[in-house]
């Protein structure tokens, strides 16, 4: 079983301390999005754990806490845009998460972790001369730090219509995508990273950009030094080539406030969801009621066996 932490919230930078006492007792419980009564408890034990891979943005919260994961295999999915504060309300300044970004990868190896520059936008101020300088200046900084990063392009999701509009963006002509690809490819090998798209169908192939797979079983048989048995994850969207994971984190809850985020549709809903969260509950927002349903998924490791490996 692979581990998703998370690709609903940001579970480094704003509930560390809920993650390692969730890996201390062994399990966590997962409320249903599609169905809040229903929830899933799900064994954390290493034996069955093949991998967790982190989504955030700022995880300075757990770089001192990093030993507690020795356990379990692991790796990054860190984003790290240009925006400033009119998008990304919440988070620090760009040189605090780069230096954010190099401790981590000085820590654990930049194989380990995968510099994020999604999703991209555009509008009067962020054009494509802006993402080519910054995504240069950044990309510099990185260097040596992580071996590959991804792109991927504006989705207009409904529930972030309202935001994007405030900020005039648009969507982004055939050309504009060809033209940014084109030139962050450029940008991106001149600094040793290999580059890919999340869930895109464009091909941009020409330029040496492939097709992303975040939750990558190819990765995860390198960091543990065995074949997976794993198939795509048939709960997302289309073009994702990532193979099934279980997520363990929950919508609103992330106190980023990125603009373009589709896993946050309601300022107000996420202050409430943060006060109801506790680091000693098993859910990572509120608690166990009354009329919850709990049923334990039977989920195991996906390593293949000596004679599957084989084959």
């Amino acid at each position: 079983m692979i581990i998703s932490a998370s690709r609903r919230t940001d579970i480094p930078s704003y509930y560390a301390e809920w993650f390692f006492k969730r890996l201390r007792e062994r399990y966590v419980l997962v409320r249903n999005p599609m169905n809040i009564h229903q929830i899933s408890k799900v064994s954390l034990l290493p034996d069955v754990v093949d991998c967790i891979v982190f989504w955030t943005k700022n995880p300075r919260p757990m770089l001192d806490k990093l030993q507690l994961l020795a356990a379990y295999p692991y790796y990054f999915q860190f984003t790290l845009n240009s925006y400033a504060q009119d998008i990304e309300a919440g988070l620090p300044g760009k040189q605090a998460i780069i230096d954010t970004f190099q401790k981590l990868s000085d820590t654990i190896g930049a194989e380990k972790v995968i510099w994020r520059y999604d999703p991209l936008l555009i509008n009067e101020k962020y054009t494509i001369f802006y993402h080519v300088e910054n995504f240069g200046t950044i990309a510099h900084a990185l260097r040596g730090y992580a071996k590959k990063v991804t792109i991927s392009f504006i989705d207009f999701y409904s529930k972030i219509t309202k935001n994007l509009n405030l900020l005039d963006i648009h969507p982004m002509s055939a050309e504009d995508k060809d033209s940014i690809a084109k030139q962050l490819s450029a940008i991106a090998r001149e600094n040793c990273f290999a580059i890919d798209t999340c869930a895109e169908d464009i091909n941009l192939s020409q330029y040496g950009i492939s097709h992303a797979r975040c939750i990558d079983d190819r990765l995860i048989e390198q960091i543990i030094g065995c074949p997976l048995s794993v198939g795509k994850d048939k709960t997302q969207r289309l073009k994702c080539a990532c193979v099934a994971s279980v997520d363990i984190g929950a919508y609103n809850s992330c106190a980023n406030a990125c603009l373009y985020c589709y896993a946050n549709d309601n300022r107000k809903r996420v202050e409430e969801n943060r006060k109801q969260h506790s680091p000693d509950s098993p859910l990572l927002i509120g608690e166990v009621r009354s009329d919850d349903v709990c049923t334990e998924r039977c989920l195991g490791s996906n390593k293949k066996s000596p004679l599957q490996a084989a084959e």
